[in-house]
């Protein structure tokens, strides 16, 4: 095998094994965070608890089927209870005929019932039960995608932070090389002469510091990285995950639809539904004080070990000879408790207020955040357009420092203190454009909807 086939065979090795790594990272786009952040746990959590009170409405609409109860008991107990005991639970029989002394002689007992009982017409309180549970329903829903709102914007603020710090890495990278250019002219320089040897010294150490700030940003963008696979429940680890939308950094988002309502805000439709189930559950409780009417039938039997003529045949106490059934109308009113529904309907009406004013200050708050986020997208808009040209201005002037040093017309200072304001520009430049998407985003919470950022992205 000659040279050249050998260096084939490595290169071909180091691409086999750079695969996996390639293959295990994942690349994330903006818009993809509002799906992903779906199946977060926590979100999940909501979303199940949505659907259980979807049964609550069912369970509301059930009440209208009939009950039937059906229950078995056997004992075996002195001749005195067997005559006239009290069984707890469904059936308490009377299972034999009056006894004219005590007799401690145990005998055998049973009874089987079966009871049948309907609610045919509740007076509007069965159509108040169906209309709170409903209400309540729709409330878990709002309170879901209240939640699924705010863990998008969440995942969106970190996406943003991740996309500057990976900027700023850029930013910190091309100051180290800038660095080390300097070093290696500054070597050079000295060897010759034209410089004095601590020049090189300073330089090093400049080298160090830069290389400092570049750990530091790697660990706050792998920390960015790392909350936000937790907001969206990505297993990979921070160093598997690429961001798609880094470009959007380097540009200002322009004629941004901001003139929508707030009226569809997922919060402000959770008050208002949260007040809907205040109302639903005062009618309710209006509703308390109504009659009620039942219609039920039963059927009954008995077996009992003592005869009618006070003779004991305890065969005859496992058998049920004795059948009955029967079956009407009950209609009932709840007199007294006036007093107690009358307290419950002032709590309630209380309870409405509150919720009508809860509503009123997040109209008034959401109103107010949008006023300000509004405001500050404006002015961040303006601030970073100062912010390129003192980019340019710093970039400019770097270079012309650098030329200058290169002449032996400056001093190390000069020039370094150059360098930083270079460097403190770009990370100004991409901080400013960091707020003009902050706001922008914002702006779409306010409003409620989060198209009206991610429809500016490219």
């Amino acid at each position: 095998m000659n040279v050249y086939h050998k260096q084939v065979w490595m290169y071909g090795c180091l691409i086999m094994l750079s695969l996996p790594v390639i293959a295990q990272q994942r690349t994330i786009h903006i818009k993809e965070l509002l799906s992903l952040v779906q199946s977060q746990p926590q979100v999940k959590a909501y979303e199940q608890q949505s659907q259980a009170a979807q049964y609550n409405v069912s369970l509301a609409k059930n009440s209208l089927m009939p009950e039937l109860t059906a229950g078995y008991q056997a004992g075996y107990a002195t001749y005195n209870n067997i005559i006239g005991v009290s069984y707890p639970g469904l059936i308490s029989p009377m299972t034999g005929p009056p006894s004219a002394g005590n007799v401690y002689d145990p005998v055998p007992g049973t009874a089987v019932a079966a009871l049948l009982k309907w609610n045919p017409l509740t007076f509007g309180q069965r159509q108040a039960a169906v209309e709170k549970a409903a209400a309540q329903y729709k409330l878990a829903g709002t309170y879901y995608n209240d939640a699924l709102f705010r863990q998008q914007f969440l995942a969106i603020t970190s996406y943003l932070n991740a996309v500057y710090l990976h900027k700023l890495l850029q930013s910190y990278e091309a100051n180290i090389e800038r660095t080390k250019v300097g070093l290696q002219q500054s070597l050079v320089y000295a060897q010759q002469g034209l410089r004095p040897g601590i020049d090189t010294t300073q330089f090093q150490s400049v080298l160090a510091q830069a290389q400092t700030d570049l750990m530091t940003i790697q660990r706050q963008y792998y920390a960015e990285i790392s909350e936000l696979t937790r907001i969206t429940n990505l297993p990979e680890k921070p160093d598997g995950i690429v961001l798609s939308d880094t470009l959007l950094i380097n540009h200002l988002p322009v004629d941004a639809d901001t003139s929508s309502g707030f009226a569809s805000h997922p919060s402000l439709q959770y008050y208002q539904t949260k007040k809907e189930v205040s109302e639903a559950a005062l009618k309710e409780i209006q509703r308390a004080w109504r009659p009620k009417l039942d219609l039920w039938a039963n059927a009954f039997a008995r077996g009992s070990g003592v005869q009618a003529d006070g003779s004991v045949n305890k065969a005859d106490g496992w058998s049920l000879s004795r059948r009955n059934y029967g079956a009407g109308v009950q209609i009932s009113f709840p007199i007294l408790q006036f007093s107690q529904v009358n307290l419950q309907k002032k709590q309630y009406k209380l309870l409405l207020k509150s919720d009508e004013a809860q509503l009123d200050q997040v109209r008034l708050n959401l109103q107010k955040q949008k006023e300000t986020a509004q405001f500050n997208y404006e002015q961040n808009l303006s601030i970073a357009q100062q912010s390129l040209v003192q980019a340019h201005a710093a970039r400019f002037a770097f270079d012309g420092l650098k030329l200058s040093y290169e002449s032996g017309l400056i001093d190390f200072t000069r020039l370094i203190q150059g360098q930083y304001d270079l460097l403190k520009a770009e990370a100004g430049e991409a901080n400013t454009f960091l707020q003009v998407w902050h706001s922008l985003l914002e702006l779409a919470a306010a409003n409620g909807n989060l198209n009206v950022f991610t429809d500016k992205l490219k």
